[in-house]
């Protein structure tokens, strides 16, 4: 299937990387290969490690791509002894992903409540199926309102309970109607969809983002050569506190510089075209001394 996933912050994050014609660049979440491909038509002799959970996001995009199936927080055993000149953290679910991964990402589909990254998950994966209709009261409350800043999250975790003893379960509108049953009217009608904030809770918990992140991270930073540089594109507030301590404390060490003191957002013309990236901020990290 055709990619429908607009990539975000194009221009913003190659001109950050500061690239010279023949770099090697990690794109850490390849997705639908934006990044990367761009990346190629400036910069005739560059060379991309591409990293993706989920290998049908790979459709053999060009010769100078080497594509691996591993989650970013591995990198350092794709990468072996090699050092790289740029590093690529795209963090926000793609459009793909969303629309057409029939895991259970979006609220807006009725599918099966997976909503692990990875493209076939085994029995021995976790999914949000296994959280919403195993874990006890007080762990769903927790994940809710930690990973998802969810203010609803005990009525929520209490809706959950005792739907589940009715039936299991299944689907991500079986969840939708629970969340929404559970909440204040006035939510409902909200800005925001009221299911927002939970599915964000259980993808996060599902797939271990915050803890991965932070190896991929501090990997990321070995493998980068002295000169080079990192960005990070986040789309909500636990990720983006993650890459500016991050970034602050290499600082203070003496081993890097920012680039940027605050994030860069999309500007009005990008946030016309794709609403989604609304939430986009990039840091980026230049790399002085290991």
């Amino acid at each position: 299937m055709e990619s429908i996933h607009k990539t975000v912050l194009l221009n913003e994050t190659i001109d950050g990387l500061n690239l010279k014609v023949d770099s090697v660049v990690l794109d850490c979440t390849f997705g639908g290969g934006g990044h990367s491909l761009e990346i190629l038509k400036r910069f005739l002799k560059a060379k991309i490690i591409a990293l993706d959970q989920d290998k049908s996001v790979w459709k053999k995009n060009d010769a100078r791509i080497s594509f691996h199936n591993e989650n970013f927080s591995n990198l350092d055993k794709v990468l072996k002894g090699e050092k790289v000149d740029g590093i690529i953290f795209d963090l926000g679910l793609s459009s793909d992903q969303l629309e057409n991964s029939g895991r259970g990402f979006s609220f807006m589909k009725n599918e099966p409540l997976l909503m692990t990254m990875k493209e076939n998950p085994g029995p021995e994966d976790l999914t949000a199926f296994d959280i919403v209709n195993i874990w006890n009261e007080k762990s769903l409350a927790d994940i809710i309102y930690g990973y998802g800043e969810e203010r609803y999250s005990r009525r929520i975790a209490k809706g959950i309970v005792e739907g589940r003893k009715k039936k299991k379960i299944e689907t991500t509108f079986d969840l939708v109607k629970i969340i929404s049953e559970s909440v204040p009217a006035t939510y409902r009608r909200g800005r925001l969809h009221p299911a927002t904030k939970t599915f964000q809770a259980l993808r996060i918990a599902v797939n271990d983002e915050l803890r991965v992140l932070k190896d991929g991270l501090e990997k990321g930073f070995c493998k980068l050569k002295v000169g080079g540089r990192m960005v990070v594109i986040s789309f909500h507030s636990l990720e983006d506190r993650i890459v500016k301590r991050f970034y602050k404390e290499l600082e203070k060490d003496g081993k890097s510089k920012l680039i940027n003191k605050k994030p860069i957002l999309v500007n009005d013309e990008e946030l016309k075209n794709n609403p989604r990236s609304r939430s986009a901020k990039l840091r980026v990290l230049e790399k002085i001394k290991s």
